[in-house]
């Protein structure tokens, strides 16, 4: 290497920004924008963006996050904090947290609670100590507002400085009976959610509210719930359990409404191994649209949440928080309600 000439390594023997730029002919100041996805990358040509993304690919540059975490005394790091992982609500709810903050360069650290007080308070702890910016949480109830910018998914408690993202739960689960009592059905029954999970108790006083403005009777002997939270049983396993028991009773149902998508799935399984076709011989409807749901035999009609929306939303605003506190600007909480959609597929028909 001559005297006077920039390495194109660093210490480590990794590529440096600094020699992508001198390769493209640029200023650092350009190349550093583009590959950090900067708000000012927008006003560089695309052409520009292209050849500084291809010369990046062809040295093998790879950014050093850690250095400019230290250099910005930031970690650029989300706390994601949820009931459970691997279950299909959460998983979409990952989904549009992760794709968001991947385009922003952020990384996300994720811990389970199962609605156990300790393990929340803990985890939370560890997420504090491991140096996150701010929280996102699904389906998780502080007692009191984090100390950090909070975002919560399905939340339901009002908290100082904490926004939560919430379905319109009365309009999306008057959508379910609406649907079977236009059909012609008036003996339904209802599967509920457990009383631990937020999204419970406004679905079910959903349903009630609908059900008295036309009429319906509730039949106690038709309302079943499945099992707390945290209860090794599947919400398929309790589905298939809790409509063998309706069967068994042999009371007279001609639909059947679930509180999420797994548990009518349960639900059909046990209608068809009791020689029962959905929907000749009960309709069935689930809830959230997961993406089994068009695949299924039959295909299931469910109330569609905008589950990858509501994790991309909450990402968003978590970083216009957590950019804010780093400001010192204040910003209000807001709350921002969904609308749900009714998907309507194979699994109910109508008796008219």
């Amino acid at each position: 290497m001559s005297k006077g000439k920039i390495s194109p390594l660093n210490s480590h023997g990794t590529i440096t920004l600094r020699a992508v730029a001198e390769h493209v002919g640029l200023a650092p100041g350009t190349v550093s924008a583009v590959l950090n996805n900067a708000p000012s990358a927008r006003s560089i040509p695309e052409h520009t963006r292209q050849r500084i993304h291809a010369a990046a690919k062809e040295l093998k540059y790879r950014p050093n996050f850690l250095a400019r975490s230290l250099r910005k005394q930031r970690t650029y790091t989300v706390g994601l904090i949820l009931e459970e992982i691997g279950d299909s609500y959460g998983s979409m709810i990952i989904s549009g947290v992760e794709a968001y903050l991947r385009e922003k360069n952020y990384f996300f650290l994720t811990v389970i609670h199962r609605h156990d007080a300790t393990m929340l308070r803990d985890y939370s702890q560890l997420l504090l100590e491991r140096g996150v910016e701010g929280f996102v949480t699904v389906d998780t109830s502080f007692q009191e507002a984090p100390p950090l910018p909070t975002v919560c998914v399905a939340g339901h408690r009002a908290l100082k400085g904490v926004t939560n993202i919430i379905l319109d739960q009365e309009q999306g689960i008057r959508m379910g009976p609406e649907h079977l009592v236009r059909l012609g059905h008036r003996k339904i029954a209802f599967i509920r959610g457990p009383k631990t999970l937020g999204d419970s108790a406004p679905r079910w006083q959903g349903v009630r509210s609908f059900a008295k403005s036309v009429a319906l009777e509730l039949d106690p002997r038709l309302i079943v719930d499945l099992p707390e939270s945290g209860d090794p049983i599947s919400s398929f396993e309790a589905g298939y359990k809790l409509t063998e028991e309706l069967i068994k009773s042999k009371r007279s149902v001609t639909a059947l409404m679930a509180f999420d998508d797994m548990t009518a799935f349960g639900a059909i399984r046990a209608l068809a191994k009791a020689g029962l076709r959905v929907p000749e011989h009960c309709s069935v409807i689930g809830f959230d649209d997961v993406a089994a749901c068009s695949l299924y035999t039959p295909p299931l009609t469910t109330i569609r949440q905008p589950m990858e929306a509501m994790g991309a939303m909450a990402a968003n605003l978590a970083i216009e928080r957590i950019n804010a506190v780093l400001e010192k600007r204040e910003i209000a909480a807001v709350h921002r309600k969904m609308a749900p959609e009714l998907a309507v597929r194979e699994s109910t028909r109508s008796l008219l």
